[in-house]
C-alpha cells in the first residue's frame, strides 16, 4: 500500500462562451497564490482555455489574448465563414485557423500538465474525452456548439460540444488521478437567463437558452456523481452569454478571480499535507 503526502489538485473548467472567460481569473489566483494544478480537464470555452494553460500560456498572456479579442472586429473576423444550412451558422474554418496559429501541431503529450478534452460523438450518441492526438483537433471539436458552428469530423467520429454530456467535467478530471478537484461553473442560473436578451440577436440569445436548458439536468447529475471538493461560481452577470460578452472580458475576468480569491483558505484546507491512500 503507497500513501501521498501531497494531495495532487485537478481543475474542471465549464463551458460557457463568452462567460468562460472568468476561467482566465481563476488560474490568475491560483498562480499568484502558488498553487499548481496538476490535472486539468474542460469543456467548450472550458476546454480551449484549459488546453493554452496546460500547453504553457500563462494567464497574463490568456487575458491578453482575451481582451484583444474582445474587440469586436477581432472577433467577428472569425465568424464570417457561413456554412451550409444544415451544418451549423458557422463552417468553423477560420476558428481552426485560429486554433493553429496558437498551438501550432502540439499534441497533449507537449503539454506541461494532463489535459483532457470533451467533446460528444453524434454518431454513439456518447461522450469522448479527447487525451490524444493533435490539441486543435481537440479543441475544435470540445467548441462546436450545435446549430452554431459545424460538426468536427474526427477519424470515424462526427463531434461538437461536449456540454450537450458534461458541460462541467470534474468526473474527468477525477478519473485523471486528482486527489482534490475543484469544478469551475460559469453557467447561469436559469432565472437570471432571459429567452431573448434585448443585446444580443435573437438567434444566439434563443441558441443559448437552448443549451442551458438541455444541460441543466444533466449537469446536476454530472456533480453529484463527481461530488467535487470545491465548486466555484464567478458572479458573471446574466446578459453575457454564448457569443455576447466578449468585450466585456475585463470585468468576467475579475469575477472569476475574485470568486477564487474568496474561496482560497477553503482551497489551502484541502490542499494540506496529509497521507492519502496513493493510486
Amino acid at each position: 500500500m503507497r500513501f501521498k503526502l501531497k494531495p495532487s489538485l485537478g481543475l474542471a473548467l465549464s463551458g460557457g462562451g463568452a462567460r468562460g472567460l472568468a476561467h482566465i481569473g481563476v488560474l490568475k489566483a491560483l498562480e499568484e497564490e502558488g498553487i499548481k494544478v496538476d490535472f486539468i480537464a474542460g469543456t467548450s470555452m472550458g476546454g480551449f482555455i484549459a488546453a493554452a494553460y496546460a500547453l504553457g500560456y500563462t494567464p497574463a498572456q490568456i487575458e491578453a489574448e482575451a481582451l484583444r479579442m474582445g474587440k469586436f472586429t477581432s472577433m467577428a473576423s472569425l465568424l464570417v465563414d457561413f456554412s451550409l444550412p444544415w451544418k451549423g451558422l458557422f463552417e468553423g474554418k477560420k476558428f481552426m485557423d485560429y486554433f493553429e496559429e496558437k498551438f501550432g501541431d502540439a499534441t497533449f503529450n507537449d503539454t506541461r500538465i494532463p489535459l483532457a478534452l470533451v467533446a460528444v460523438d453524434l454518431v454513439s450518441g456518447e461522450e469522448v474525452v479527447i487525451r490524444e492526438g493533435r490539441i486543435v483537433d481537440a479543441v475544435r471539436a470540445t467548441v462546436s456548439v450545435p446549430g452554431l458552428f459545424a460538426p468536427y469530423t474526427l477519424g470515424d467520429k462526427v463531434l461538437v460540444d461536449g456540454g450537450i454530456l458534461n458541460h462541467l467535467p470534474a468526473d474527468v478530471v477525477r478519473r485523471m488521478g486528482a486527489d482534490v478537484v475543484v469544478a469551475v461553473d460559469v453557467g447561469v442560473e436559469e432565472e437570471k437567463s432571459p429567452i431573448i436578451s434585448n443585446k444580443a440577436p435573437p438567434f444566439f440569445s434563443v441558441l443559448w437558452r437552448t443549451v442551458e436548458v438541455m444541460g441543466k439536468k444533466v449537469r446536476e447529475s454530472k456533480l453529484k456523481e463527481a461530488s467535487p471538493d470545491l465548486l466555484l461560481s464567478p458572479p458573471v452577470n446574466g446578459d453575457v452569454s454564448l457569443l455576447w460578452g466578449f468585450h466585456k472580458a475585463p470585468e468576467i475576468i475579475e469575477a472569476g478571480y475574485r470568486e477564487t480569491k474568496e474561496k482560497i483558505p477553503l482551497l489551502r484546507k484541502l490542499l494540506r499535507p496529509r497521507l492519502l491512500r496513493g493510486r
